[in-house]
């Protein structure tokens, strides 16, 4: 069986997860061809994206040349269908807030993807995220392209639903995959009862690199958070937090792993907040300085607005740290106050000043016990190894059931 990933932006330094999966499908002996719409425009700083970039084709690369003889193709191949696929294009970009231009060249893309497709001999097409990848598989599978199914992470699939289309995505694909069971619940809202099987539960993993053996917590009172600088991920409130505990004369440090839009932004916070000795940023890291920011530190922080499940909280529970975050869509399935970390009402100043003087009070023998047992959900919730032959049961499932489905009309 041969499965092709598409994804918005591949490999991104964002997305880890997404190749752990892949090279975890690869490990139980199945063929993944990587394809991009567009290269990230972040650094790759792992080895491990530098070596998948030279897996992954990118649409975009391909030119509108070759993007036009695909066209050419499936217009001569079958009238019909090239018709309804692009009569899709035209209908989600009216509805759509990314205009109907975005839309025609997803139209084009499918195309592409579409020739790829069948001089790879893709079974099966699978992309991350409800957005303009799943689009793409979408149009192309309407185009007579393989079977598509896709991963809904939130929370741009949830805030945008109808803009994105996600109705008729689910409609059309074989399989949806959910993240987490808020994830899920979200999805329920678009389909009818009867058709809620479709949805599957298979959680984002973290691979046997981050679940080696654990540095001790640190005395040093230092604090990491992770991810993207960008609004929904809270850096902002948590910034103006440690500002409170400065003036409380309470000890801290915390290191921001991560870069974004935001920056310019957190870097006047922390002037302003007159934290500089304080907190510093890092930037972007590979696999191997992010483990070792979370072993130098003795919990996580991410007080995010707004989420999917965020995979950074798996490292960290990996890596044996405490997690302080908040009661937001997913987190709550795997962070569990007073088992293995604290949770905190999103956009509360106060309640995420409180969880953090709590944190930094807490005995290191408290943390890490905590530790421990985010370890032992995590291993039993999020190890790769286990989950990756659930999403392969589903493509398999998925492949023989459009080999056993009768051909649409192409003319």
């Amino acid at each position: 069986m041969r499965i092709a990933y598409l994804v918005n932006q591949y490999p991104k330094v964002s997305h880890a997860f997404i190749r752990r999966e892949i090279r975890a499908l690869e490990a139980a002996g199945v063929e993944v061809v990587r394809w991009g719409i567009r290269r990230s425009p972040d650094p790759l700083v792992d080895p491990l994206d530098v070596e998948e970039a030279t897996k992954c084709h990118v649409l975009l690369d391909a030119g509108w040349e070759q993007m036009s003889r695909a066209i050419l193709r499936v217009s001569l191949a079958s009238s019909l269908r090239t018709l309804r696929a692009f009569w899709q294009a035209v209908s989600l970009g009216l509805r759509s807030d990314r205009g109907m231009l975005r839309h025609l060249a997803y139209f084009a893309e499918a195309c592409l993807v579409h020739a790829w497709a069948a001089r790879e001999r893709v079974d099966h097409v699978h992309a991350h995220f409800g957005t303009n990848s799943t689009t793409v598989a979408m149009l192309c599978h309407m185009l007579g392209g393989p079977a598509f199914s896709f991963t809904v992470h939130g929370p741009e699939e949830f805030d945008k639903a109808p803009l994105l289309g996600l109705r008729e995505k689910i409609a059309r694909a074989a399989f949806v995959v959910a993240i987490s069971s808020y994830g899920r619940s979200q999805l329920y809202r678009y389909m009818a009862p009867a058709e809620w099987r479709k949805i599957k539960l298979v959680r984002c993993g973290v691979d046997e690199a981050f679940f080696a053996a654990p540095a001790p917590v640190p005395v040093a009172p230092r604090l990491v958070s992770i991810g993207r600088l960008c609004e929904q991920k809270g850096q902002l409130l948590l910034i103006e937090a440690l500002a409170r505990l400065r003036a409380e004369g309470i000890a801290f440090e915390l290191v921001l792993v991560g870069d974004g839009e935001l920056r310019p932004a957190v870097e006047a916070a922390i002037r302003q907040g007159d934290l500089a000795g304080r907190v510093r940023i890092l930037g972007w890291a590979d696999s191997a300085a992010t483990a070792k920011a979370i072993d130098d530190s003795r919990a996580l922080v991410l007080p995010s607005f707004a989420e999917g499940l965020p995979v950074v909280i798996m490292e960290a529970f990996a890596r044996a740290r405490p997690v302080l975050s908040t009661f937001v869509a997913g987190i709550p399935e795997l962070v569990v106050p007073g088992r293995n970390g604290w949770l905190v009402p999103a956009g509360s100043v106060e309640d995420l000043a409180a969880g953090l003087r709590q944190l930094l009070a807490a005995p290191v023998e408290e943390l890490t016990a905590l530790g421990r047992r985010g370890r032992e959900d995590v291993r039993r919730l999020h190890d790769m190894a286990t989950i990756a032959p659930d999403l392969l049961a589903h493509f398999r499932a998925a492949t023989r059931a459009a080999s056993e489905s009768p051909p649409s009309p192409s003319n």
